[in-house]
């Protein structure tokens, strides 16, 4: 009987992980890991026993922000990702919103372990994320793209502070790197917005895709080899390495003009995601 009781426990508890767990899944692969391998590339006095503190920091906050975007609009979600914990009834909107905002002050905590600037990453973080959910900044496209550039940059910041060792600040170079990273993203970050470009129409959503379609695609084609030849040059790269980062940009750019289905758009965002 008490062994059947603690497996019974035991499953609970793991389905509860595995639903926050769900509540970030997709961003494994487009922010988790990205962001981690540039907080170990950019961290002050880099020490290797704290580069787990990266993802975790990272995590976290990826959370926070999942959490508060995925409340907002469940039915939604029921029709286009059914997966999700809401829509797949693991839990109930009203339990997530609490979930949502108890994940604030557990953040501040969490950065102020790491020093002042995680602080002021996990706090400017907080307040972006009300006004991209909340305020519904996401519904135009400017707005969504530079709301999500500066959200990402935060995580950049924190990131790399949380992979230094105790206390460390993000030098002159890790603060050039963010801002080249967060101006990057702010110009081409509608790449991800092509592929829901139809049902953003139906919803009324306004992104950059759905407000000048031709455009928007012409400026992934041009904008992709623009800045990768101008980071390479920034970061004064060998030729050789300039020349495979400037051809795969334009490969990726020239790809979202060229093949315009949802299928291939989902491709190319997938393409662009590594680029």
């Amino acid at each position: 009987m008490f062994s059947q009781a603690l497996t019974v426990r035991a499953d609970s508890i793991a389905r509860h992980f595995e639903t926050v767990f769900l509540f970030t899944k997709n961003d494994i692969r487009t922010t988790l890991i990205p962001v981690t391998i540039f907080a170990l590339s950019v961290a002050p006095k880099y020490d290797p026993t704290h580069a787990w503190n990266a993802p975790l920091w990272i995590w976290f906050h990826l959370l926070q922000f999942n959490i508060a975007n995925q409340i907002q609009d469940p039915e939604e979600d029921r029709k286009n990702k059914p997966s999700r914990p809401i829509p797949a009834g693991r839990i109930s909107v009203d339990s997530a919103a609490d979930m949502r905002w108890v994940m604030v002050p557990i953040c501040l905590l969490l950065s102020l372990w790491y020093g002042t600037q995680a602080m002021l990453a996990s706090t400017v973080f907080a307040a972006l994320t009300i006004w991209y959910n909340e305020l519904r900044g996401d519904r135009m496209g400017l707005s969504k793209n530079a709301l999500t550039a500066i959200l990402g940059g935060c995580l950049e910041v924190g990131a790399t502070v949380a992979a230094g060792r105790s206390n460390s600040c993000i030098d002159k170079a890790g603060a050039l790197a963010v801002a080249l990273s967060s101006i990057v993203f702010a110009t081409t970050l509608h790449a991800q917005d092509f592929k829901d470009e139809e049902g953003d129409r139906l919803t009324g959503r306004h992104t950059l895709p759905t407000i000048f379609p031709k455009a928007a695609r012409f400026s992934m084609m041009f904008g992709l080899p623009l800045w990768s030849y101008a980071l390479s040059r920034i970061w004064k790269i060998d030729a050789l390495s300039t020349t495979a980062f400037v051809l795969y940009g334009a490969f990726v750019g020239i790809r979202f003009v060229m093949y315009n289905t949802v299928g291939a758009d989902k491709q190319s965002c997938k393409f662009y995601s590594v680029s």
